[in-house]
């Protein structure tokens, strides 16, 4: 599990900044995916982006463009975390 401080600053398509919290790193049928919670607001939805590489071979965080992509990994993150509240129980 990613640490709790740990926030990344992403760009819009507007140019405008917004800060993240890390919640986690998850890998689902071999790619990574960062799960993110907004760090200015006041929401408890998070933004899952996947890991990629640029043409220069830099690690970036792009949106999930397939419905059915985003629906696996959110499913595996709320499984991951229904099975560490039932840990904690």
């Amino acid at each position: 599990m990613a640490e709790q401080d740990e926030v990344v600053t992403l760009i819009d398509e507007d140019g405008a900044e917004h800060d993240f919290n890390v919640i986690d790193v998850i890998e689902v049928e071999g790619s990574e995916y960062a799960i993110l919670l907004p760090v200015e607001e006041e929401s408890d939805e998070a933004v899952i982006l996947k890991f990629a590489k640029d043409e220069d071979g830099n690690e970036i965080l792009v949106d999930i463009e397939d419905d059915e992509e985003w629906e696996k990994v959110a499913d595996a993150w709320e499984e991951m975390v229904l099975a560490e509240e039932g840990e904690d129980a």
